[in-house]
């Protein structure tokens, strides 16, 4: 689906359409026009783009793709950027991403992205609110843009960091394998994250230090804005990283010290029924002549030796601490 969104600064009018706007927009010396494309780039819809905006046909490309890390490049008269952003249904950090690709000249910016956007519809919203407006230029619309991307992940990432404080209290009482599987199914999905974290500061990194056109001097401040926002992400996903796997070797120390125990219990019920056993062992032997075995009081002997055994053992083991 494509949408049109052409704002004329003589009037200061905005108006919503279709690609008829297009023409009306070249028409004009000064308008502004933002080009939405919602799913395929397909082959005619590139060739247009590529004859009335000059664009180039590798950056259509990557920008047509589902797949593509996210990346900037400076074409002289436009910049082309690309992000990968939240789908519409991802709630949690199990989520999917999109590619949102944008073309940003001083008189139009062109986006496109694989599925529904909400950054995208969040931005035209405002636009339609009033909140922001297009006087202020292509780049500060596409900045913010950006924002209403990063923030989804900021989000997320809080949500993360309330349940891994919730995982870490019942690790320490429970030791329950399916905490452990969620632990490090997070662990996984901060891995991606992070991957596309660090992306996106590079990307905005090389923005501040080296500003295409339109990003002039003037947006300077939205530009570290967008940049802080980046670096605040990648390090949350960086520390929530960490913390998941600190999670993992906590469950792991704390099931061995566990088993240590369970298995420090068994052992010392093993050595004091050894002897015991030995003695029993002893005197079940059928031999006729075996010391005691007339005796009356033998069988009392026998259990007053093998308890005085077991009484030393256990006094032996509290006095060395290990019980």
């Amino acid at each position: 689906m494509l949408t049109t969104l052409l704002y004329s600064p003589q009037d200061n009018s905005l108006i919503q359409g279709d690609d008829s706007h297009i023409v009306q927009w070249q028409q004009s010396d000064d308008a502004i026009l933002w080009l939405n494309i919602d799913g395929e780039l397909t082959e005619p819809l590139q060739a247009m783009l590529k004859q009335t905006f000059n664009l180039h046909q590798l950056a259509l490309q990557d920008a047509s793709r589902d797949r593509h890390p996210p990346k900037i490049e400076d074409f002289g008269d436009h910049t082309f950027i690309l992000l990968r952003g939240l789908s519409a249904d991802s709630e949690s950090i199990n989520c999917d991403n999109i590619l949102l690709a944008m073309f940003i000249s001083e008189r139009f910016i062109i986006t496109r992205h694989s599925a529904r956007s909400l950054s995208i519809e969040r931005t035209m919203a405002a636009l339609h609110a009033g909140d922001i407006s297009l006087a202020t230029g292509t780049g500060a619309l596409s900045l913010k843009i950006s924002r209403f991307v990063v923030k989804r992940y900021h989000k997320i990432l809080f949500d993360l960091e309330t349940r891994l404080e919730q995982l870490e209290s019942v690790m320490l009482t429970t030791a329950d394998d399916k905490v452990l599987a969620e632990v490090v199914l997070y662990k996984t999905d901060l891995t991606r994250l992070r991957r596309n974290f660090h992306y996106h500061v590079e990307l905005f990194n090389n923005l501040r230090d080296e500003p295409s056109l339109p990003f002039d001097s003037a947006l300077a401040h939205e530009i570290n804005d967008v940049c802080e926002h980046q670096h605040r992400a990648a390090s949350l996903a960086d520390l929530f990283y960490q913390v998941a796997s600190d999670l993992i070797d906590g469950y792991i120390s704390i099931s061995a010290h566990r088993l240590n125990n369970i298995m420090k219990v068994l052992t010392i019920i093993t050595a004091i029924f050894v002897p015991l056993t030995f003695i029993a062992g002893i005197y079940g032997m059928n031999f006729e002549y075996i010391p005691e075995l007339k005796n009356p009081y033998g069988y009392f002997i026998v259990w007053g030796v093998m308890l005085c055994i077991t009484a030393v053992l256990i006094w032996l083991f509290r006095r060395r601490k290990w019980i």
